[in-house]
């Protein structure tokens, strides 16, 4: 229960900021509500299993442009999901750099705010 739990919330960062995107980048149109949790569900699968591959392979180039390339990669993969998602179109390769941008500050963001404070243990000696 608790993995259904974690991916409708996953889920839904993923459509949330999709969706401030969409509203504060004239270059990021999303129509209507089933292209948004559509695209959100596509931009999540695709950061979950293929952006770790495609991170993985491109790891040297990624190296020599210290990071630069990563940025790339996250443009690519947003371009991605915009080209399988009818109805989520983006103006083209820097509205979606600066889109990916965004997405990846607001979901850190996000996520940094939803995490549940740590539970601090004190271990017992003994003879206290």
């Amino acid at each position: 229960m608790q993995r259904i739990q974690a991916f409708v919330v996953f889920w839904g960062v993923n459509t949330l900021v999709l969706w401030m995107a969409s509203r504060l980048m004239p270059g990021v149109v999303i129509q209507g509500p089933e292209s948004l949790l559509l695209a959100g569900l596509c931009f999540g699968l695709m950061n979950v299993f293929l952006k770790p591959i495609l991170f993985v392979l491109t790891l040297p180039i990624t190296v020599l442009t210290l990071g630069v390339f990563a940025l790339v990669l996250n443009a690519g993969i947003l371009l991605l999901v915009a080209w399988m998602v009818p109805g989520f179109t983006l103006g083209g390769f820097w509205q979606a750099l600066v889109a990916s941008l965004f997405i990846s500050f607001t979901s850190f963001l996000i996520n940094l705010l939803m995490q549940r404070p740590s539970i601090v243990v004190k271990r017992m000696e003994r003879g206290e």
